[in-house]
């Protein structure tokens, strides 16, 4: 269930199993919270760079995997946190390449995204943030 701080800003937190399965049913869940905060009209770029960021995560990376969600007046951003040794990396792909093209994806819908390693082991969060309209910061 999403918290709301005094504030305005809001959290959404999830520990997932590793499994590619689960990923159509967390983007539905990204889905119904995006719809709670009133931020639908960012619903479809965001779905899309969850199930990126989580099929990485959970192909390349370890358990346990946490998908976060947050907004306040600055942004909205998509944490997914594994405990994998490797930090992500773009590949410079041929056009035929079925695959590897998720931090691409994700660079060209977000506003801002990056990687910061754990700071007490193996792992990383990898993050996207979009900034918000005017009119969005308001709704919340």
């Amino acid at each position: 269930m999403p918290d709301s701080t005094p504030d305005g800003a809001r959290t959404v937190c999830w520990d997932l199993p590793r499994d590619l399965s689960m990923i159509g049913k967390t983007r539905s869940m990204v889905s119904e919270i995006l719809v709670a905060w009133a931020l639908q009209s960012f619903a479809d770029d965001v779905i899309l760079v969850v199930g990126e960021l989580l099929a990485n995560a959970s192909t390349y990376g370890e358990p346990p995997v946490r998908l976060s969600l947050s907004a306040e007046a600055e942004g909205l951003c998509v944490q997914v946190t594994d405990h994998g040794r490797d930090q992500p990396r773009r590949l410079d792909l041929g056009i035929e390449a079925v695959h590897g093209r998720g931090l691409t994806i994700v660079e060209a819908l977000a506003h801002e995204c990056g990687a910061t390693p754990l700071p007490n082991g193996p792992g990383k969060t990898v993050w996207a943030r979009w900034h918000l309209p005017t009119s969005s910061r308001g709704s919340r």
